[in-house]
């Protein structure tokens, strides 16, 4: 496993976040998080990549060191974390990697912020209307009404199936959350009501952008949203599904995901 350097970053509006950088040479790979997880869900990534790319990584509102970070949840708030980081990154950003959520911030930092290519990985392009609390909250209230310091044996039961590096970055995510973040990520986006629409944000997209998509079983893409990008999103996006892959697809598949993604970085 390969050593990192985390420093402090001013969010702008009185908040700070963590960010991690693993390597020491080459252009970046900037990564986001999604729910229930932080920078710390990369370190594999930054095992396998770190040898050519300076990876860097920070925990989004919510979660991991920033738990307790005051201010709106909404997308635009969100952005706006993404584009402080990178103001404090010298260099050329080669990659900028989303998932879930945080792949629906990947996507539109991608027509903000400087980086290169844009990698979404099974992103939030269009939830469910009307399903925030049973598809994002139902399943976190039992093991965030734990007490923060007694949380972490019931976290690393909930995901006993993972490899040792990937329930170590759950604890880490999960260990000081509140259910209210995840909660209010929906009613501030009204994510129930089509306020969280990507749609318009993919046509003709701008730069080469990378679709690691889920199967249909487990992906959050709607079957006509994914239509949509395969229509409208113009020749700059690859969309490639993963058959038999739930949303984790870079857990579950990571060496193929891996692979896939450097071929995409390299051009």
């Amino acid at each position: 496993m390969i050593a990192s350097d985390v420093r402090r970053v001013d969010l702008g509006d009185g908040n700070v976040t963590e960010v991690e950088q693993w390597g020491t040479r080459g252009p970046i790979l900037l990564c986001v998080h999604g729910i229930t997880s932080s920078r710390k869900m990369w370190q594999r990534t930054a095992d396998y990549f770190s040898a050519n790319y300076r990876v860097v990584a920070y925990d989004q509102r919510g979660h991991g060191d920033s738990a307790a970070v005051a201010g709106p949840m909404t997308l635009e708030r969100s952005l706006a974390d993404l584009a402080a980081v990178t103001d404090i990154l010298d260099g050329e950003i080669r990659g900028l990697i989303g998932h879930s959520w945080g792949g629906a911030v990947a996507l539109l930092g991608g027509l903000r912020i400087r980086a290169e290519r844009v990698i979404g990985i099974d992103p939030m392009i269009r939830p469910a209307a009307g399903m925030w609390v049973a598809d994002f909250v139902d399943d976190l209230r039992d093991v965030l009404a734990v007490p923060p310091g007694e949380r972490e044996p019931a976290i690393r039961s909930m995901f006993a199936g993972n490899l040792p590096v990937e329930i170590d970055a759950k604890v880490h995510a999960m260990r000081s959350m509140r259910l209210e973040s995840v909660e209010a990520l929906g009613t501030e986006n009204r994510a129930d009501e089509g306020g969280w629409d990507l749609r318009d944000a993919l046509r003709d997209y701008p730069k080469p952008l990378y679709l690691a998509v889920a199967d249909p079983s487990d992906s959050v893409i709607a079957s006509d949203d994914l239509s949509f990008v395969r229509e409208r999103g113009g020749p700059n996006i690859t969309i490639e599904v993963y058959a038999g892959e739930g949303h984790t697809l870079q857990r579950s598949a990571f060496e193929k995901f891996a692979a896939a993604s450097e071929r995409f970085l390299a051009g």
